[in-house]
């Protein structure tokens, strides 16, 4: 197959386009270059701004893909643009949605596809679902050959699943206050992106997932005590957490704010049946546990990427010193 990726070289992208040449495929990535996260040996770069429509009308106007993946789009005017750039000029267009589209919170779990789509508390996760339903209404009025896959919590070697990347382990070694959002035992579901690539690139050219949506996570649930704790567990050190409900938390940062009552805050179950229908050889086998452990490596092994997020820091002082217990 000759497949484009838009993007390719993101923390869930990447994965995948190593397991498509893996497979032989032909791949080709459209992007600026810019990501930290190499080019994998055999991918075709095409470098340009997709965001450039006359740029990018010039580069692809006579090409065409068997599969095409947009991992960037994230508005209706991104994937109307795709729609009409790849009208009639590939087999499959992919777009990679979200899995806070679902309903939030959900009313029941598991969450499964038919879940509806609504969440009133997050730009993002709506943004995501008006394109969902633009694509849909091209699939109904033309078959313009849409695949819907909704990610959820997919980290790498490179993320851990607190915002700040690298605070998290620089607070941890001070033996400064680890914030998590209420009580810390709403379930959550985290997904290495080598896992995800096995259901993702399964559905790549598999002509019955046209006009389908697809979430693909790993069946593993945690709390997110859990996970901070397994985060100190791999670094030998004990967090020292403070739970602050997630209300209080988005007044001293309306960004992580939406990102927790849009999403994180509530416990989120998925019910993997479809992917595995249509991709049987898919199964999760990365627990977090072993790969908290790779990120932890990583970061010790980069030290020009131990950045702190300084504003996210002091905004956690802030937090620890106001609502911490004396």
């Amino acid at each position: 197959m000759k497949i484009l990726f838009i993007g390719g070289t993101g923390i869930i992208s990447s994965a995948s386009a190593r397991l498509c040449l893996d497979k032989g495929y032909d791949l080709y990535l459209f992007n600026r270059g810019k990501s930290f996260r190499p080019v994998p040996e055999g991918a075709h770069v095409i470098s340009g701004d997709y965001f450039n429509r006359t740029e990018t009308n010039a580069i692809l106007r006579d090409n065409k893909f068997d599969v095409v993946v947009d991992w960037v789009a994230f508005e209706k005017e991104h994937v109307e643009f795709d729609i009409q750039q790849f009208r009639g000029k590939t087999d499959q267009y992919v777009f990679i949605s979200s899995a806070s589209a679902y309903e939030t919170p959900p009313s029941k779990l598991p969450v499964t596809e038919k879940t509806p789509l609504d969440n009133p508390f997050w730009e993002y996760s709506r943004n995501k679902i008006a394109c969902e339903q633009h694509l849909t209404n091209a699939w109904k009025s033309e078959q313009f050959p849409v695949t819907i896959v909704r990610p959820s919590h997919t980290y790498d070697h490179t993320i851990l699943p607190f915002r700040g990347g690298y605070t998290f382990i620089d607070r941890l070694k001070k033996g400064k206050k680890i914030i998590v959002h209420g009580d810390g035992t709403s379930i959550w579901t985290m997904t290495h992106t080598n896992d995800f690539a096995k259901g993702f690139v399964g559905l790549l050219g598999n002509p019955k997932s046209i006009g389908e949506a697809f979430h693909i996570t790993s069946d593993e649930l945690l709390t997110w005590n859990q996970m901070a704790n397994m985060i100190g567990e791999a670094a030998g050190l004990k967090p020292d957490i403070l739970h602050v409900p997630s209300e209080i938390i988005a007044r001293f940062d309306a960004e992580l704010g939406y990102s927790l009552l849009g999403d994180k805050s509530h416990s989120m179950i998925f019910d993997n049946s479809k992917i595995k229908k249509y991709v049987p050889a898919f199964k999760a086998t990365i627990p977090f546990s072993e790969g908290v452990k790779q990120v932890l490596e990583w970061f010790e092994n980069n030290p020009d990427q131990q950045n702190i997020d300084t504003h996210l820091d002091r905004i956690f002082d802030s937090i620890s010193s106001k609502y911490s217990i004396s």
